[in-house]
């Protein structure tokens, strides 16, 4: 008899939970027999949102607006091939050994590493900035918190895609995905919305820094940093990841989000110091 309630219950629940059956398809529409995926729609959508905020930053710190939409297609083409290239060696076995070696420019599809898009996206900036000969810190100080707002789109296409998935959950906000997915419908974290929703607070609160800041560089260092916390916060509810680092606490983005920390540490404690005083 318990256990008869118990399954009630436990069914119960599993009806109770958002489902994002009929609503997470990978494909948005098509043209004709072109499947257009959620995941580029979005991460396209986030790149414009991002360029757009911060060419109208820009002009505070004596940039040309046009010289921000200039850089989008450095920006994206270093995002693209960063994070691909970092999603391929990270999951090589998994997802590409042997099969077709067109697949790993199938990034419509998903798979794509945030860390190693801001490891391209930062060197295809350092070398417009050097090409243009635009003032570095300022320019990074007016891109960083369109970086935190493009990531809040973003994270929306990881949920329609269903990747970047959360733990198992009993929390009444859970979500499950259909029946096929890799979560094989199991009640998880919205884990996607967590992160969208911490970087769109994170954006404000740079968009704040931004016009009080004290020094060229702070911004970037302030998310360098904040970023860093968050991202490892959110890794806490993850449920996608085959492998783990110290015992199986870590996640590999916690790891690298503790060295993306010392580095915004670093460039917070020595930046004003190299910067002439008013």
């Amino acid at each position: 008899m318990t256990r008869n309630a118990g399954a009630k219950s436990n069914l119960s629940l599993l009806r109770a939970a958002p489902t994002l059956r009929g609503l997470v398809d990978k494909v948005a529409f098509k043209i004709g027999p072109l499947p257009v995926h959620w995941f580029g729609l979005l991460v396209a959508a986030a790149f414009l949102v991002g360029l757009w905020t911060a060419s109208r930053r820009a002009s505070r710190d004596g940039i040309p607006p046009e010289k921000i939409s200039d850089a989008g297609v450095w920006l994206i083409l270093g995002t693209i091939l960063g994070a691909r290239g970092l999603y391929v060696l990270s999951y090589w076995k998994e997802h590409f050994a042997g099969k077709p070696w067109t697949d790993i420019f199938m990034v419509q599809q998903g798979g794509l590493v945030y860390y190693g898009g801001l490891a391209g996206a930062t060197l295809a900036g350092i070398l417009y900035i050097r090409r243009q000969r635009l003032p570095l810190w300022k320019f990074a100080d007016a891109i960083a918190p369109s970086i935190a707002l493009g990531y809040f789109v973003g994270r929306f296409g990881c949920l329609m895609n269903g990747c970047c998935f959360g733990r198992p959950t009993s929390l009444p906000w859970a979500i499950h995905f259909p029946a096929d997915h890799p979560t094989l419908g199991a009640d998880v974290h919205p884990v996607q919305i967590y992160d969208a929703l911490l970087n769109l607070g994170f954006y404000f609160f740079l968009a704040w820094l931004h016009r009080r800041k004290k020094f060229d560089g702070q911004v970037f260092a302030a998310y360098l940093i904040g970023y860093a916390v968050l991202r490892s916060v959110a890794e806490l509810f993850r449920g996608d990841y085959p492998v783990r680092y110290l015992g199986g606490v870590v996640t590999p983005a916690q790891l690298v989000g503790a060295g993306i920390l010392v580095a915004g540490l670093v460039l917070f404690w020595k930046l004003p110091r190299r910067q002439p005083k008013a």
